[in-house]
């Protein structure tokens, strides 16, 4: 099995891609890290000289020294300090071909292609071999890591920073998302949709039906109505954050959360255990699967 699938050369100053590995896989997993790749060499100058971004199986680590930074994605079981004794590998054979100059006066993508030779060849020494050739060349990383860490990023953090590289954080990354597509809607998030309308219209009828009781009793039970009614908003608020992009969606998926939660708990003399547990259950999923549902990024490759 290759621990390291791919890697990837680029220009901190604008992102311009200088040099990747041919790559002949189609995994999926693989082609959505390497389109965050891209994202990632777009914001380069925002992040520090080392960071790492976790996936399910793939992760993403990179290097940025002297305007350049040495990308890659390797495979989760691959040792952290392997993953960037390669990078250092990487970086001292690109240094040895490339001067600075030559560097910065690059116009166009990929005008170093020549280099994934020497790319395929470390690819190979290390998928082979499981590590660098040097015992003495891991110790030293080892030390470094332990030393300075990589900063782990978040993907959404890498989202909204190259929005905000690109001068669209008012229109693509605003609060309602317009411009930004989420993943398609599945069949669970389908069923939580409609368990959520159900839930919101069984709050808003109960809480009329309420209202007009209390209202007849000097307002005794206010808290009760208000309870229905604020379950209700909070149904309808789901429904929105799942089916459009938000910022702070975890933040917002939580509150929302637990105020259905404390909302049904104050009303449990007025639903019995199982209605409770059935509205709690429904926000729980509709909050998972909000999570979950991620940006819909185009199939664009950033590999050649």
């Amino acid at each position: 099995m290759s621990l390291i699938l791919f890697a990837f050369v680029v220009r901190v100053r604008d992102g311009l891609p200088l040099s990747a590995s041919t790559d002949f896989e189609h995994n999926k997993e693989l082609q959505e890290r390497k389109q965050q790749l891209r994202t990632i060499s777009k914001s380069l100058s925002r992040f520090p000289e080392r960071g790492t971004v976790k996936g399910q199986k793939l992760n993403i680590y990179f290097v940025s020294s002297e305007g350049v930074s040495y990308m890659s994605v390797c495979h989760s079981s691959l040792p952290v300090a392997k993953a960037f004794c390669f990078l250092e590998d990487l970086r001292w054979e690109f240094t040895t071909c490339f001067n600075s100059t030559v560097i910065s006066l690059a116009a166009r993508p990929y005008p170093f292609l020549e280099f994934d030779t020497t790319i395929q060849k470390l690819k190979q020494q290390y998928n082979q071999s499981g590590g660098p050739a040097l015992e003495v060349t891991l110790a030293e990383v080892q030390e470094d890591l332990r030393i300075r860490p990589p900063q782990l990023i978040n993907l959404d953090e890498v989202e909204l920073t190259n929005g905000t590289a690109n001068g669209h954080l008012e229109q693509g990354v605003s609060s309602t998302g317009v411009n930004q597509r989420l993943e398609p809607v599945t069949a669970p998030g389908i069923l939580s949709l409609v368990l959520n309308i159900m839930c919101a219209s069984l709050n808003v009828i109960r809480g009329v039906h309420l209202a007009e009781n209390t209202f007849q009793d000097d307002y005794e039970g206010i808290w009760n109505v208000a309870a229905f009614f604020f379950a209700f908003i909070c149904c309808a608020l789901q429904c929105h954050l799942y089916l459009f992009h938000s910022s702070l969606k975890k933040l917002k998926s939580f509150l929302l959360l637990g105020v259905i939660v404390l909302c049904n708990l104050y009303l449990l003399g007025l639903r019995n255990i199982w209605q409770l547990l059935f509205h709690i259950s429904v926000a729980s999923l509709s909050t998972s699967l909000t999570l979950t549902r991620r940006i819909h990024h185009r199939t664009d490759d950033c590999g050649v």
